[in-house]
């Protein structure tokens, strides 16, 4: 090579984004926006658990993009998995609900941010590079809300299941409002059947009720009020 070649440029370094959403539409809309960015690339796709898990370790990005409801599993699992195995890998949740309840919930998790996939067209460039820079991600409406429940939770008793109850008696009680019984929503959520009847007794507990028909009702008016994200 002579003194004069010039030595070849490096490419310019990409963000490496998975994204985790069941819905293929939803994915290659995503993909369209974040592909238009010269230093952003998708670098996989999945639409579940398992799925997710298996992409991070082939293609080992960056950036996950993670919807709340996948395929046969959970996206605030998902996210508590990965920040326990790869607490360096920043994350947004994309997800149909608005509501600050799942916002609060996921940033609880891991994630760094909650965009609503209404917002997701107008915003999610913005959201993306926010947690790029280590900052939270929240809307004015959804960071309003939760700054609310919070500061009636500090002058106030709990009362609604979403402040009594975990992740997953949460999950369990959404389920069995959903008309799911023990057996499926073990099956659903991928435990026991006696994990699930366990969770089952400590949402009974919590929430003061006295039998199983009591649970149910109580499950199915939650449920109606607060739609599956």
């Amino acid at each position: 090579m002579s003194r004069n070649s010039k030595s070849p440029r490096k490419p310019p370094r990409h963000t490496r984004i998975l994204l985790v959403d069941d819905h293929p539409l939803v994915r290659e809309r995503l993909a369209e926006i974040i592909n238009s960015e010269t230093d952003l690339r998708v670098c996989g796709e999945a639409e579940d658990r398992h799925q997710a898990l298996e992409v991070i370790k082939a293609a080992r990005p960056n950036f996950v993009i993670v919807d709340i409801t996948l395929k046969n599993s959970d996206g605030l699992e998902l996210i508590k998995d990965i920040h326990s195995r790869w607490p360096g890998l920043r994350m947004l949740v994309v997800s149909m609900h608005d509501e600050s309840l799942y916002a609060e919930r996921a940033i609880r998790a891991g994630a760094l941010g909650y965009i609503t996939k209404q917002e997701a067209t107008r915003n999610m460039l913005v959201a993306i590079r926010r947690v790029l820079g280590g900052n939270i991600y929240l809307n004015d409406r959804i960071a309003t809300q939760i700054i609310s429940r919070l500061t009636a939770s500090a002058h106030a008793v709990a009362t609604s299941p979403a402040d009594l109850l975990a992740d997953r008696e949460l999950q369990v009680f959404e389920l069995t409002g959903r008309g799911l019984n023990t057996r499926q929503i073990a099956e659903r959520l991928h435990i026991g059947v006696k994990t699930a009847e366990t969770y089952r007794a400590r949402v009974r507990e919590k929430l003061k009720l006295k039998d199983a028909s009591e649970l149910l009702q109580s499950a199915i008016s939650w449920t109606h009020q607060h739609p599956a994200h």
